[in-house]
């Protein structure tokens, strides 16, 4: 018998599985991606209490829609994706290690030296899909202190 959680946020129901990821533990699985009733509900609801903020920025990539969206409301041209990987365009790049609780092994999170002076003295606020351990959390503020960000 499968088991789930349910989640309700801002007037919206879903059924999310249990997932094991380990022996020690299982995770109700939350996949953000395509659920555009929940990421617009969401984004409105976090967008009407966040603080007045220069730069939005969110890790590669479920936080993608849900930062997208608050950006739109918030009429804001731009938002910052932390990347998982330096890609070859990057210039300056600055990174950070994170494990995941999903992967459970080493990533990184990094930026674009361009991406760096768009932060450099800005307040920042940092948005993601879901925070089970915040060691992603806090990997993208060590990455947003790093780049000068406020």
């Amino acid at each position: 018998m499968n088991k789930y959680y349910e989640l309700n946020v801002c007037g919206v129901k879903r059924n999310l599985p249990i997932i094991k990821i380990n022996e020690d533990l299982a995770i109700a699985s939350f996949v953000i991606l395509g659920d555009t009733e929940l990421i617009s509900n969401v984004a409105l609801a976090i967008a009407e209490k966040l603080p007045k903020v220069d730069v939005l920025v969110t890790a590669e990539a479920k936080g993608i829609p849900l930062v997208y969206e608050i950006s739109k409301i918030l009429n804001m041209k731009s938002f910052i994706v932390a990347r998982k990987s330096i890609k070859p365009y990057m210039k300056n790049a600055i990174c950070n290690e994170v494990v995941s609780i999903t992967t459970q092994k080493k990533q990184l999170l990094c930026f674009d030296g361009m991406d760096v002076d768009k932060i450099k003295g800005k307040k920042v606020a940092i948005i993601d899909d879901v925070i089970s351990t915040g060691e992603s959390l806090t990997a993208m503020e060590r990455l947003v202190e790093d780049a000068g960000g406020i």
